[in-house]
């Protein structure tokens, strides 16, 4: 069996020679440990040659934390201008900003993100954990049921806009209430909920939150960034996650990616993909389409 054409739902590019990426530049105590390796630039040429010769058909490009300090629209125009040149062949088909929704002026960034056609939606990181300080991606605890937080939220309808929803399992059920309060709002959830705890109890947890998400019908599901929660991994260890995400939320909700360059400290492009591909072979060629292309087209509109 080969790999079927595929879109990438979720990858990353920087460049740190002309831009600012704090937790790049400077490093920081990062939950996967040592990603010195990373810390370079990682352009469109460098996404080829990560993919090689894999039947790659269009990509789906999420936020990389650009400095926080500037306007992060600045990122969508810098990506847009990347997908307008004919080298990279119209990738990234689907940007995904950053925005954070309790700014005043959240209503001005989010227009000047939607003049760039390739803009789809946002992701403000929301992972919180009381305890792990390097467990903390978002700037305070319960963001996502906080009031002024969801006034901005909002306005994603406004803009006919997704929100890229990346959280612990321990939040998995408190984002069933932002789903819920929303509906016209599409939310993705990132990395396959995280499952970063290998006990049982732990993987009872994320499976038990991904049931509760999975409830509201405007939530699809990444399958990625397993490297990220088990270095060593294999295709026999991700196959369980891959298996209970797809039974959860159905081969209508499900896509696949890579999170490179993030996850090439685990694994090259090619064994990531021929996993996924190897995990599902026993799936329909209806169902192995819509979870490799089919759904990132509809979802992500490209």
């Amino acid at each position: 069996m080969t790999i079927p054409n595929f879109i990438d739902t979720h990858h990353h590019l920087w460049d740190l020679t002309n831009n600012s990426y704090p937790w790049l530049d400077d490093g920081i105590d990062h939950f996967v440990g040592d990603y010195e390796k990373i810390r370079k630039n990682y352009l469109i040429k460098d996404f080829f040659n990560s993919v090689g010769d894999l039947p790659i058909k269009k990509s789906v490009h999420v936020q990389a934390e650009w400095d926080p300090s500037s306007d992060p629209s600045n990122e969508t125009k810098w990506l847009q201008g990347i997908a307008n040149d004919e080298d990279s062949k119209g990738m990234p088909n689907a940007i995904i900003g950053f925005a954070n929704f309790r700014l005043k002026n959240i209503d001005e960034v989010l227009n000047r993100h939607s003049r760039f056609p390739n803009w789809r939606g946002i992701r403000q990181m929301l992972n919180w954990d009381d305890i792990r300080p390097n467990f903390r991606f978002a700037e305070s605890a319960n963001l996502i049921s906080d009031h002024k937080w969801r006034k901005g939220f909002k306005l994603l309808e406004k803009y006919d806009a997704s929100f890229d929803l990346q959280i612990w399992p321990w939040q998995l059920e408190e984002s069933l209430n932002l789903a819920s309060k929303f509906p016209n709002i599409f939310i993705i959830l990132n990395h396959t909920g995280m499952p970063i705890d290998s006990s049982e109890m732990g993987i009872n947890l994320w499976k038990k939150g991904l049931k509760i998400l999975a409830k509201a019908d405007n939530v699809a599901v990444k399958i990625s960034a397993l490297g990220m929660m088990n270095k060593n991994w294999t295709t026999s260890s991700i196959r369980p996650f891959v298996m209970d995400t797809i039974e959860v939320f159905g081969d209508k909700r499900c896509m696949f990616a890579s999170n490179f360059p993030v996850d090439s400290l685990f694994s090259d492009y090619k064994t990531l993909w021929d996993s996924y591909d190897y995990i599902t072979r026993d799936f329909t060629q209806t169902e192995r389409s819509n979870m490799f292309m089919l759904n990132a087209e509809r979802i992500y509109r490209i």
